[in-house]
């Protein structure tokens, strides 16, 4: 895994999604860390997250999922592509579909952990597999189907 999240990666000037960009100061700033097959997130719910007392928001686990699919994408594609993203910047990615699947009330008091899988990549479609665990529960499920940002100049 490493040790480094692909968004840190993304160009600067397309760095600013209130999920995942490091530039949003005031986004969720998720990161995704890639294995090589597989991602994983991680993100503790704030109070305000809350849909119900004691539970999160569905909106806010929809825009994790959203965020660790396009994240999972760009680190596929870098792989298929044989692409160092330390050295050559990381493919940027944005969502074309977002389905999620509410499986259990998810708690607010404790760290969420999302899992990444690619289902199909092409040329510039990745479809990702996420789940959502609080604990060892799966509280969502979800699948984002991403396209690459065409970025001026290439």
């Amino acid at each position: 895994m490493s040790d480094t999240p692909i968004q840190n990666y993304y160009p600067e000037d397309v760095s600013y999604c209130f999920g995942c960009g490091h530039r949003n100061k005031h986004g969720h700033q998720l990161k995704t860390y890639w294995d090589g097959g597989n991602s994983t997130a991680r993100f503790t719910p704030k109070e305000y997250h809350t849909a119900l007392p004691g539970y999160v928001y569905g909106g806010l686990i929809a825009s994790l999922i959203d965020c660790h699919g396009t994240g999972t994408a760009s680190a596929a594609m870098a792989d298929k592509r044989g692409i160092d993203p330390a050295a050559e910047g990381a493919p940027r990615f944005v969502t074309a579909s977002l389905q999620v699947n509410y499986r259990k009330p998810t708690p607010i008091d404790k760290e969420l952990k999302l899992t990444g899988s690619v289902k199909e990549i092409t040329d510039r479609k990745v479809v990702v597999d996420i789940q959502l665990f609080a604990d060892n529960t799966v509280c969502a499920e979800g699948t984002v189907i991403t396209v690459e940002m065409r970025t001026p100049g290439k």
